[in-house]
């Protein structure tokens, strides 16, 4: 280990904030150059926190790739055989690499606090080989595995470099005390490596996703429909991939798949030109679904043991709450101790003060940062009195601290669309009345543009053109209402246009529309709550369907009133192929519904 470079502890402050690294938008500053850092000078005595950093590099075998891994080795000083520690295993982000701020700060970060760190530029990123595979397990998963094998002893770096310092589990070698942590795509990998390898002691999986088809495509009426392409984020992603090989030159052929498919796995190209064709068949469909879920969580949770931190962004266009609430859900109905924060910061910012910042070393004086030293603390050390913590915790911006919960708010609300535009509390109010709205060719709503945040421009405030969108309004309120978690509105639609080609076989003749909601003040300024939409691929207009709208954390203060909104189209989603007007029919017996998980408040 004599080839390793001493970092300094100052040094490792100045580096771009976490949550912009971690966050998916920030793409130029996933690409940001390593930070360099000063050595100490020879001789000099090891402070607290003082730790040395050794690059290395890995050959795996990966999706039938042979390929080298970009890493660097931080060991914590006075970490040794007879005095180990257990290990913190983390990557970067989707564009990002080892030495990105937020990858680097988390070896940083642990190494100040004495666990042996493993960094690594994932598959396909840095100076990383192999193709980008979405995080697959049977490849990024198992790629993971052979770091593991090295922090267990059994395996070694290409240098013949081995180590022998990290905490085991149990009397041999090759079981090492292993946790890890990371955002976004370093997100997901984690829960990919520990469904192919249960040598994983624990995870903390920050702002990524359980199921790429709904990310990608989401259908918040039924899952088994092909949802609504959201274009900008998918598209940016797609470019920021394919443009690896030219970002960071490498000759390396293990991360060239094809002239039609530059750096990706195939299948993961041929979901993108499915997706902006416009045209979804059936078998096509499927088959890219099939390839989607393959991929991601949804499919692989019950082969998962490892104790999981769940972390979520209420700021998150792109990997909303809900996905993190499916997660918890299904490992938490196997037993796995899972636990769940919503944090204010995702892939759409809001990030706010004493928030996580791993840039800023926060993680004793953040709500987040003191949950993740307990699970590790808990896990990793094996403190039985360290206190991961409750259930379920969420940041609210009115109140100081974070709200606590043995679970996840139910419904405990619900509220009846009135055919005069009205949101009331009891069915006995509903007015009888019809009423509809039209789309265009093109798209007439605005919620939220992820092309903006990705490379810095101003984005205008989310509009709806009148006569393309419908609107349900509440009394105004008498008295605070806190809104934790995701409504549901059950609506019927009367669409001839629409009923007529449903059947097609093609998806994309289906009807789309989107669903949100608003915070309307009483001078008639209206909010969007995190700017989040619910885009609906509508299976059949001729029964009644349920929308699960994104989850959210939002008072709203007395005066205030609720609207609940359907819209033909939104600028950052595809849109209704053909006109197709909607007409919405409400009666006392016979009306669309929204249901609410509050934990203050009613709405009169």
């Amino acid at each position: 280990m004599s080839r390793a470079l001493p970092r300094s502890r100052k040094a490792s402050r100045a580096v771009p904030r976490t949550r912009r690294a971690l966050a998916l938008a920030a793409g130029a500053a996933a690409l940001a150059a390593p930070v360099a850092l000063a050595a100490p000078a020879s001789g000099a005595e090891s402070a607290p926190g003082a730790y040395t950093v050794t690059p290395l590099r890995f050959t795996v075998e990966a999706g039938g790739r042979s390929c080298a891994i970009d890493a660097d080795l931080y060991r914590p000083a006075g970490v040794d055989a007879a005095h180990p520690a257990p290990a913190v295993l983390a990557t970067n982000g989707f564009g990002g690499s080892k030495s990105d701020g937020s990858t680097d700060a988390i070896g940083r970060a642990f190494a100040e606090r004495g666990y042996v760190g493993l960094v690594y530029s994932g598959l396909g990123f840095g100076r990383t080989g192999c193709l980008i595979s979405l995080d697959d397990p049977e490849i990024d998963g198992r790629a993971a595995a052979r770091l593991v094998d090295f922090l267990g002893g059994t395996g070694a770096a290409d240098d013949g470099t081995r180590v022998d310092f990290v905490t085991r589990d149990g009397a041999g070698p090759g079981d090492p005390r292993v946790g890890m942590i990371g955002g976004s795509y370093g997100g997901a990998v984690q829960l990919a490596a520990a469904s192919v390898d249960d040598r994983v002691d624990a995870l903390v999986p920050l702002i990524t996703w359980n199921d790429l088809a709904y990310s990608l495509a989401p259908n918040a009426a039924d899952r088994a429909t092909p949802g609504v392409f959201k274009w900008q984020w998918a598209n940016g992603f797609y470019l920021m991939g394919e443009g690896q090989p030219l970002l960071v030159p490498s000759l390396d052929p293990s991360r060239i798949n094809s002239l039609g498919c530059l750096h990706f796995v195939t299948d993961a190209c041929d979901t993108v030109r499915l997706l902006n064709s416009g045209r979804y068949p059936a078998a096509e469909t499927e088959r890219m679904l099939t390839y989607a879920r393959s991929v991601s969580p949804v499919s692989y949770l019950d082969r998962i043991t490892a104790p999981t931190l769940v972390v979520q962004g209420q700021s998150d266009s792109l990997f909303n709450l809900n996905e993190a609430r499916a997660t918890y859900d299904r490992l938490r109905e196997r037993g796995v101790d899972t636990r769940m924060i919503w944090q204010s910061w995702g892939h759409s910012g809001g990030q706010k003060p004493g928030e996580l910042d791993l840039g800023q070393g926060n993680l004793e004086t953040s709500y987040v940062g003191q949950r993740v030293l307990a699970w590790f603390d808990r896990y990793l050390r094996k403190n039985p009195t360290a206190d991961t913590g409750p259930a379920f915790a969420w940041y609210r911006d009115w109140e100081s601290g974070y709200g606590t919960a043995s679970g996840v708010p139910a419904l405990s609300q619900r509220l009846y669309l009135s055919g005069d535009g009205k949101l009331v509390d009891n069915r006995t109010k509903v007015a009888r009345g019809s009423r509809s709205y039209g789309n265009w060719l093109i798209p007439t709503s605005h919620s939220e543009s992820s092309l903006a945040g990705m490379i810095g421009l101003p984005d205008p405030r989310p509009y709806d053109t009148p006569g393309t969108y419908l609107g349900w309004s509440s009394a105004p309120l008498t008295g605070p209402v806190d809104l934790v978690g995701a409504p549901k509105a059950t609506l019927k639609v009367v669409s001839p246009a629409t009923e007529r080609v449903q059947g097609s076989g093609d998806a994309a003749d289906k009807l789309v529309l989107f669903a949100k909601l608003y915070d309307v003040a009483p001078d008639g300024t209206k909010t969007l709550v995190n700017r989040l939409v619910a885009p609906v691929r509508v299976p059949d207009v001729t029964r009644p369907f349920t929308v699960e709208l994104p989850a959210v954390v939002h008072r709203y203060e007395t005066g205030h009133r609720l609207e609940l909104v359907m819209a033909a189209s939104d600028t950052a989603y595809a849109g209704n192929r053909g006109i197709k007007p909607v007409t919405v029919v409400s009666a006392p017996e016979d009306t669309g519904t929204l249901e609410l998980p509050l934990v203050r408040g009613k709405v009169r």
